[in-house]
Order: structure tokens, then C-alpha cells, then sequence
């Protein structure tokens, strides 16, 4: 499992961002061909198919929880050795939030994480 930290999970959003659009592209696709029974593309990034992208998160141990809106997390440590989540959706401009594995998205808080005192 890859832990990222702050600064590289940042860093990464663009490409990120790339990423969920591949995905939520060929879901709308997919979604427009079952409604009419014709696919025009539209939307879609044709450099990056759904496949490569599902598989660059993958390989970065990002989890994408829902394309259509992009929420995604990637695995993190503080310094304390406590495993949490880095939290995106595809309308933050930045990462800007993290959150307990338990805790789910409801119980996302703003960076950074700062460790209760023992």
C-alpha cells in the first residue's frame, strides 16, 4: 500500500483530475449510449481511455468512491502512525480535507491533521 503525503497528494490532483474525467466521460458515454443507442464520443478524452485510468489509480493506491462526482482518497500515516485518508472531489480546488477510514466521508475535516495529544 503507497501512503501519500500532503504535498504529493496535491501535487498529483491535476493529473487526478484527468483521471476522474476519463472515468465520469465514459460513464456518460455509456449512460447516453444505453439512452439512445448512439455514441458520438462526446466528452470523452480519447488520449486516455477508462482502462488506463482505472489502472494509473490502481497503481497509485488512489480509490475512486464515486465518479460522478470525482470523490476520491489516498492513503496516508502521521507522524503518529495512524492511517487516514486524504479527501478530494472533483469541485475542491485543492485537497483540502482528510478523514478517519471509520469515519467515512461525513466525518471529512480540513487539513492539515494535526494527532490528538496522547
Amino acid at each position: 500500500m503507497r501512503f501519500w503525503t500532503v504535498d504529493e497528494a496535491r501535487a498529483y490532483v491535476p493529473r487526478l483530475r484527468e483521471l476522474v474525467e476519463a472515468v465520469r466521460g465514459a460513464v456518460a458515454t455509456s449512460a447516453s449510449a444505453k439512452g439512445n443507442g448512439h455514441d458520438h464520443g462526446r466528452g470523452r478524452d480519447r488520449s486516455l481511455s477508462v482502462d488506463d485510468a482505472l489502472e494509473e489509480l490502481q497503481q497509485g493506491d488512489i480509490i475512486l468512491r464515486d465518479p460522478s462526482t470525482g470523490l476520491s482518497d489516498f492513503h496516508a500515516r502521521g507522524a503518529d502512525g495512524v492511517v487516514y485518508f486524504l479527501c478530494w472531489r472533483a469541485d475542491d480546488e485543492d485537497l483540502a480535507w482528510w478523514h478517519l477510514p471509520e469515519e467515512g466521508f461525513p466525518g471529512r475535516k480540513p487539513l492539515p491533521r494535526d494527532p490528538e495529544p496522547s
